[in-house]
């Protein structure tokens, strides 16, 4: 997600014939000015940072249908190293998340994969993204799919095939059965005329599509932003997506690295602020334009902001938390519909290395803060219930949907005596966990008040669909077979129940263990990938 632009010259972008909706506002457009009074509202938020500052502004709002909206989605980078655990609700205080990004698979231009780098399966398989999904569900959260974004090439850049496009927007929304998506178009893709025209048309008809099946199917455009509002190119897609007949949502845009001396003399906030006060305007021209007129707050429920928190990529601007808890106040009071942040991965302060430098880090914000502190400010926007149940554990009364087996489980059963090393996974009570650090004897099951203390990550059930994870046998001849009688040497290499293994030191009459992972102290070392170690599918 990157938001770099030159200050706007004001070229605006004819539409229908006669109208003008262009970035430049003079003194005949109508034009959302910040009043005196609302400024008032957003110091005294900003000096009040905290909770029960925040709270008191929010009750003070007098529009029911205001504190209805205001949903805060924060988006969560699918493929970044470390992977974010997103289901977790001790690392996602937000209920609900975007997911970033599906674009084109660079072996298969018309085929999603995450960010280039997994298919949809290897993203199950690999990154356990399906059943981690299931699991934010199951405690009451929910997933948007994020399409573009700033690196890599977005599905309709590539995907000239009008059939064939829609066909791969569809196969995403309908593996994750989402009712919501994001399209952040930027980069190259934003002046690329022929795929806006594509992609407005297979959005429409899979949004289409999924209302005729009695389905709904929520629609973002995420676009860069300037302080004076939506780029030339960037109201362009929004009037294609129209013309289409998409059913927009909302308009989400991305107040951040506006390279703007207004950002830097002013700071962000009031940067924020200017650039959604002109997108507005400019929503409502446009909407007007197609004879579909919004009121104030029609226009305002469709508009959506996403800071980059912290640091952004021009040095001299800095989204502070005291930034986040304005934008938060002019949320609620304004009835923004959507404030996302790029991202929960960037939610923690760099740590003392990083002291007094400019940092650019896709794992911290570069900023003092304390971890999540960004993602609370906004996860107390009322458009959601708050917050997940941050004590929520697996008790011993809950119910899975398949029982441990060996046999039929993705991965090894839990056993107390084992070892395990970071990253391995296993199955316990019929749910799937991975090792944070390594452990020995520490139950994954174990009720914990503070998750944070146990070395297990929950990642979600073990679902009936799943197949058991197996180690490929070789053909028989490859090595000789295990027998009893034999003295074996260390390097010696044997075959056992058709799986390769070589002896660690001299040795007679050891079975080489079926029973994963293998401890240190057998004769026997696997020449296979052992199921559930890290780096195995």
């Amino acid at each position: 997600m990157d938001n770099q632009l030159d200050p706007p010259s004001g070229a605006g972008a004819t539409l229908a014939p006669g109208d003008d909706v262009s970035g430049e506002l003079d003194d005949s457009m109508p034009v959302d000015k910040l009043s005196f009074s609302r400024l008032g509202i957003l110091v005294l938020v900003v000096s009040l940072v905290g909770g029960a500052g925040f709270l008191a502004v929010r009750d003070a709002a007098t529009n029911p249908a205001v504190l209805e909206s205001s949903w805060s989605v924060p988006y969560v980078d699918v493929t970044l190293t470390p992977s974010y655990e997103f289901q977790d609700p001790q690392s996602n205080p937000a209920r609900d998340i975007a997911l970033a990004f599906i674009v084109a698979d660079p072996d298969d231009v018309c085929s999603p994969s995450w960010g280039g780098a997994y298919t949809l399966s290897a993203a199950s398989q690999q990154l356990e993204l399906d059943r981690r999904i299931t699991q934010l569900r199951a405690s009451g959260g929910d997933v948007m799919i994020s399409f573009g974004g700033q690196a890599n090439d977005e599905l309709a850049i590539t995907c000239t095939d009008q059939n064939q496009l829609t066909a791969a927007y569809r196969s995403v929304i309908e593996r994750y059965d989402v009712t919501a998506i994001d399209l952040d178009i930027e980069g190259r893709a934003l002046a690329d005329a022929a795929s806006i025209e594509r992609r407005s048309q297979a959005i429409a008809a899979v949004q289409q599509s999924r209302v005729d099946s009695g389905a709904d199917l929520a629609v973002w455009l995420t676009l860069p932003v300037a302080t004076t509002g939506l780029t030339a190119a960037g109201i362009t897609v929004v009037s294609a997506a129209l013309e289409a007949g998409v059913e927009l949502t909302g308009v989400n845009v991305m107040t951040m690295n506006y390279n703007d001396p207004v950002a830097t003399e002013s700071g962000m906030l009031p940067a924020t602020i200017s650039a959604l006060e002109a997108t507005a305007g400019q929503i409502a021209r446009i909407y007007d334009n197609f004879d579909m007129p919004l009121d104030e707050s029609e226009r305002w429920g469709m508009l959506g902001a996403t800071p980059m928190i912290g640091q952004n990529d021009i040095d001299e601007e800095v989204f502070t938390v005291e930034d986040a808890a304005g934008l938060a106040s002019y949320a609620v009071e304004r009835g923004l519909g959507r404030v996302s942040t790029w991202s929960l991965n960037r939610d923690q302060p760099c740590g003392a290395s990083f002291a007094d430098v400019v940092v650019h880090s896709n794992t911290c914000s570069g900023v003092e803060q304390e971890p999540l502190e960004f993602a609370a400010v906004f996860t107390a926007l009322p458009g959601r219930a708050p917050a997940l149940d941050t004590a929520a554990t697996i008790s011993d009364d809950t119910q899975p949907l398949v029982a441990d087996d060996p046999a039929t489980s993705p991965y090894p059963i839990w056993r107390p005596n084992a070892q395990y090393v970071e990253g391995f996974k296993v199955v316990r009570r019929g749910f799937v966990y991975r090792a944070k650090w390594y452990n020995a004897g520490e139950d994954p099951a174990t009720p914990v008040s503070v998750p944070s203390d146990t070395p297990w990550a929950l990642l979600g059930p073990v679902d009936p669909a799943d197949e058991p994870s197996t180690p490929t046998t070789l053909p028989a001849g490859t090595h000789p077979d295990w027998t009893p009688d034999v003295l074996y040497s260390t390097g010696d290499q044997v075959l056992f129940d058709g799986l390769p293994y070589e002896a660690r030191w001299n040795n007679q009459d050891v079975v080489p263990s079926t029973l994963f992972p293998i401890g240190p102290d057998s004769a026997w070392e696997p020449l296979f990938t052992v199921p559930g170690e890290p780096g195995t599918p």
